[in-house]
């Protein structure tokens, strides 16, 4: 079975095929892609497609998480990402160093990572730079 076909599956639509038109620049991409990589054009489309979706998918899984987070977790977390330690970001907010820790803390938890690096990385497509 082809990743089409299995992707297909996946959406309950079993051998039923949607069909969607591309503009040329496009369809002239997808054809490149699938001539590098010398698979069929479906499968070069299903396996982008597919991509797009987790892509999106991890977007509003970090977007709802975000939006868990206090006002002053979303500060630390935007401090972190752009490169400010602890006590930068204490002196940043008036806060202890300490709370600072607790906020961090809290943050990576709602996140689902273990450090700041893993937030960052997470996060690395936002843009961060409105919180300087």
């Amino acid at each position: 079975m082809s990743l089409w076909q299995k992707f297909l599956r996946a959406l309950g639509l079993r051998g039923n095929r949607r069909v969607f038109e591309l503009d040329q620049p496009l369809a002239e991409a997808l054809q490149h892609f699938a001539e590098m990589e010398r698979r069929p054009q479906e499968e070069v489309a299903a396996a982008l497609l597919s991509a797009a979706l987790a892509q999106r998918q991890n977007a509003e899984v970090n977007l709802r998480r975000w939006r868990s987070l206090s006002t002053r977790e979303q500060q630390a977390v935007a401090l972190i990402c752009l490169g400010y330690t602890n006590s930068q970001i204490a002196a940043r907010l008036v806060l202890s160093p300490e709370t600072v820790k607790t906020h961090v803390r809290n943050a990576l938890r709602k996140f689902g990572v273990h450090s700041r690096a893993e937030l960052r990385q997470l996060l690395a497509e936002w843009d961060f730079s409105a919180w300087e």
